[in-house]
């Protein structure tokens, strides 16, 4: 089946099977970024953003994207990057394997929540699965990127 869609910022005209998943046809696509830990939708790894809202695209039919966008860390690597550097000075990066569906989501986070709390941080992230860090090194650097993001800096 034809599908058109905008893929980080470009157009894209391909051709999918009707099981395709969105996570399939990214990586086809060269969207290395985006991984699969569990194929049940419980890890977040797989987060990508559509029509600029976090998704799981382990669990969405790729047709389900027609004529929409689709965003991957491929398209954001300047923000991905700045977040990224408050992770690394926190020494909450580990093996990466999570980090950019971990990225994706707290980039998301910062354009739907203005001023959350750290209850509001952990629920909003409860999808994530770090194995290596702990979540303290993270919720400290999501904490310090937000509160540079709100002073300009």
């Amino acid at each position: 089946m034809e599908l058109k869609f905008t893929l980080n910022g470009k157009p894209l005209l391909t051709e999918v099977k009707a099981d395709t998943t969105l996570y399939q046809l990214l990586r086809e696509e060269g969207c290395y970024s985006v991984k699969c830990g569990c194929e049940t939708t419980n890890c977040g790894l797989c987060t990508v953003l559509l029509e600029g809202k976090p998704v799981l695209s382990c669990s969405i039919p790729a047709l389900r994207v027609a004529g929409k966008y689709v965003t991957t860390m491929e398209g954001i690597q300047e923000e991905a990057e700045e977040f990224g550097s408050f992770l690394a000075a926190e020494g909450a990066e580990q093996c990466g394997f999570c980090s950019p569906g971990f990225i994706m989501n707290v980039l998301a986070m910062t354009k739907e929540l203005e001023n959350p709390d750290m209850d509001e941080i952990k629920e909003y992230l409860s999808g994530n699965l770090c194995r290596c860090t702990g979540y303290m090194g993270q919720l400290r650097a999501i904490s310090k990127y937000m509160k540079a993001k709100r002073e300009g800096k």
